[in-house]
């Protein structure tokens, strides 16, 4: 059973239970994505395909340089949204014009790779049409696929999964070497520690495995009741289930029965109100918590409290699974058994009120993340919001397929602006905006916020025509219906627009406009409270120092009793910057490292990325150039992530070229490289502590992936490649002793090369030769 926990740094889950079998179907599939590169797994639900395509992910990930990312794809049904889930499954914060494949490729082409895109079947043609546009357009780039059934696009190489191999009938072999054997004994030693393969039980486990056709899914549900009964009376329960099972229709193929039969089995063992539970969970894409599932859940028969007990004896039914290190508990129901549950929901009647409720419980979630903005709980709701990503999606396509549901996507649109603006997701919120407003233009209030909302993302984006356009329609829709707080917000990212665009006589009396509104409500908003950045902003633009610190302060006032940090942090670094126009690095510094330290806590990526941009400049023009080169080093692949370095502003992007130009111009080349690979390898934590100097380049980019003695970032497999290529192996000979591709050999020798700041394989040698001197 397929059980998914947080992502790890290389962007896959980490695997909840123990990987049993398939060793040959491992071995295999490495060797069909080190001959092709793009390998789709087939197969019926609950045959193991999003198992064994992590697993192989994860012992592949380090052959890759860039790593191994998932994309799950189960809970997006809109074809459009595909090329938008992988780009968030590889972290991409695009807040440029371009059309996201474009983003897609431009950001893959020459990056070595592995995509598992999980769950295609029913996106077929879109999944098909972005991986033959990508892999052209990458030449490093693999995709492994799962899918039902294959994605017809050129070079694909299918790969049939098959059931485990079961004990022979006639008793040959050894049963308990068999595949099927060891994962029933696996799970069932999981929910009864005792239990173990003997005389007693090997002949009954053996018939059941075989009754079962090897499906683990269905071995895995059969297990997970020895429990409460032995293993003869788990095969007497599910004889019965087959006996019903055979009057049915004989085009059904038997490993769909096996599973149907043991889903079915597990579900009549359900109690009611666990059965009502089941179906009801369906509704939920990937993980949700104990909030979610009572205010969903509960009612029409069921309490809060029987939705609690039920959840329990759910996961006791290895129905759901906990997942995840997060503060409130989480849960996650396999694709297979939601599906089921589905179908159930279906036939109960009950799925249209089950998805309102839904709708409506992440609609009261987005704006209380909107009311709390502006509060001591920003953080929380940041890392909330990134959680939540998929039932957010699933919400916000209800409200744009379902008749009469427009309006209330128009709110909840609005009220993710924090998720689209902090959470970096520029692109997304787009998107959906768009949608929306093209589904509503009935004059309202919603209708006026969503509107200035777009209009900001769509400035952040890059888009400055589309994004005047959207505020002046703000601006002149909520005059017309008495939208004051609208109002304010159109007025005020007009003069942001503006101003960033150089036209500081038309921002100027906008901004001013907007702050002498906002102060009159006493209302203050987090993207209200941003009018203080762009003032001082504007202020440092027009030589007005001490008008830009004045900024400053009353922004420390507001935000300070209210326990506000992002406004803040903006309006940080924003004076920063009026420091270093002003030729004051020391004053620049001062002001952006405390923006950075109050990043870190939001995990706000683009302004991580733009403090560490200015302390690079400081370093430079204090001379510190190594320094600098680390932190530009670091800085590349976050800004290939985020999109638009520096909001794509012509002054911002002069003054980063003129500083790595004095950097590179100081050090010589290698000294530059080596410095600047320094920052590649730290990770986002390492970085933000160097850049505030609370550790040397050297530990930092130690601690992000070297051994704990501090040596140079190489794996275990990548010293083995190494050890041999100081023995003047080809890379036909290393893959030979190995026992890995070719080329998987030479993306060991490559790495190596890269991580040690080689040029040759005889330098490799000398490297080897000096570490085994005593």
């Amino acid at each position: 059973m397929t059980q998914v926990a947080i992502q790890d740094v290389t962007g896959l889950p980490h695997e909840l239970t123990s990987f049993v079998g398939r060793r040959e179907a491992t071995t295999g599939l490495r060797r069909a994505l080190a001959d092709s590169r793009l390998v789709t797994l087939t197969g019926f639900g609950g045959i193991g395909k999003s198992r064994l395509a992590l697993h192989v992910a994860h012992e592949l990930r380090r052959a890759f340089q860039d790593g191994a990312h998932l994309v799950e794809l189960a809970d997006v049904h809109d074809p459009s949204l595909v090329p938008h889930a992988v780009a968030a499954a590889l972290g991409l914060h695009d807040r440029s014009a371009r059309d996201i494949e474009t983003v897609l490729v431009d950001y893959l082409a020459y990056r070595n790779l592995l995509l598992v895109l999980d769950n295609c079947e029913h996106l077929l043609d879109a999944c098909g049409r972005l991986t033959a546009v990508l892999l052209t357009a990458a030449p490093r780039l693999r995709v492994l696929a799962t899918s039902r059934e294959p994605l017809r696009t050129a070079p694909e190489q299918v790969w049939p999964v098959p059931p485990l191999p079961v004990p022979a009938e006639d008793g040959t072999g050894t049963a308990k070497a068999q595949e099927a054997m060891r994962l029933f004994e696996d799970r069932a030693a999981a929910v009864l520690p005792e239990f173990s393969l003997d005389e007693d039980n090997e002949s009954a486990v053996a018939r059941l495995c075989r009754r079962l056709d090897g499906v683990p899914l269905a071995i895995e549900l059969a297990a997970v009741r020895v429990r409460m009964l032995s293993v003869d009376d788990i095969l007497d329960r599910l004889e019965s289930r087959f006996d019903l099972l055979s009057s049915g229709p004989r085009t059904v193929a038997p490993r769909h029965q096996s599973l149907r039969a043991a889903v079915d089995w597990s579900f009549d063992l359900c109690t009611e109100q666990e059965q009502r539970l089941w179906a009801r969970c369906s509704v939920f894409a990937g993980e949700f918590d104990l909030d979610a599932a009572e205010h969903v859940c509960a009612g029409d028969g069921v309490t809060s409290r029987e939705v609690f007990t039920g959840i329990a004896g759910l996961i006791d039914k290895s129905i759901l699974a906990r997942v995840g290190s997060h503060a409130q508990s989480r849960y996650r129901m396999p694709e297979t058994i939601r599906q089921y549950g589905r179908e159930r929901l279906t036939e109960a009647g009950g799925e249209a009120a089950l998805r309102r409720r839904h709708r409506d419980h992440y609609l009261h979630l987005a704006e209380r993340s909107d009311a709390e903005s502006a509060g001591p709980h920003q953080a929380a709701w940041i890392e909330r919001l990134n959680v939540e990503r998929a039932n957010l999606w699933v919400a916000l396509e209800h409200c744009t397929t379902t008749a009469g549901e427009a309006r209330t996507g128009l709110r909840m649109t609005a009220a993710l602006w924090l998720y689209w603006v902090a959470c970096g997701c520029v692109r997304e919120g787009r998107n959906w905006l768009d949608r929306v407003l093209a589904l509503d233009a009935e004059p309202s209030a919603e209708r006026a916020r969503a509107l200035w909302v777009n209009g900001w993302v769509a400035h952040l984006h890059g888009d400055r025509d589309a994004s005047l356009a959207l505020l002046e329609e703000s601006r002149a829709l909520a005059e017309r219906v008495g939208a004051e707080a609208e109002l304010n917000h159109a007025i005020q990212f007009l003069g942001d627009t503006q101003m960033w665009d150089g036209n500081l006589a038309v921002a100027g009396p906008l901004l001013d406009d907007a702050l002498r509104r906002h102060r009159a409500s006493q209302h203050w908003t987090a993207p209200g409270l941003v009018t203080f950045a762009l003032q001082a902003s504007t202020a440092g633009l027009r030589g007005d120092v001490d008008g830009a610190m004045a900024f400053l302060s009353e922004c420390w006032t507001v935000c300070e009793p209210l326990g506000e940090r992002w406004a803040l942090s903006w309006t940080e670094w924003n004076t920063g910057v009026v420091w270093w126009a002003a030729g004051e690095p020391d004053k620049a510094a001062e002001h952006v490292s405390s923006s950075l330290r109050k990043k870190q806590q939001l995990d706000d990526l683009v302004g991580i990325a733009c403090c560490v941009e200015v302390l690079g400049w400081v370093a430079a023009a204090k001379g510190d150039t190594r320094r600098a080169a680390v932190l530009f080093g670091a800085l590349e692949k976050r800004w290939d992530l985020i999109g638009s370095p520096l909001f794509g502003s012509e002054t911002l992007l002069s003054w980063s070229e003129q500083a790595k130009a004095q950097v590179r111009e100081q050090l010589r080349d290698a000294a530059f490289d080596s410095a600047h690979q320094e920052g590649e390898q730290m990770d986002q934590a390492r970085t933000v502590a160097y850049a505030l100097g609370e550790t040397s380049a050297a530990r930092g980019a130690a601690d992000a992936g070297t051994t704990p003695e501090g040596e140079l970032p190489l794996t275990k497999r990548e010293r083995e490649v190494a050890a041999l290529v100081a023995e003047g192996k080809s890379n036909k000979e290393i893959a030979a002793g190995l026992v890995i591709s070719q080329r998987t050999a030479e993306a060991h020798v490559e790495h190596i090369l890269v991580k040690l700041g080689f040029t040759s394989r005889l330098q490799i040698a000398t490297w080897v030769a000096q570490r085994e001197q005593p």
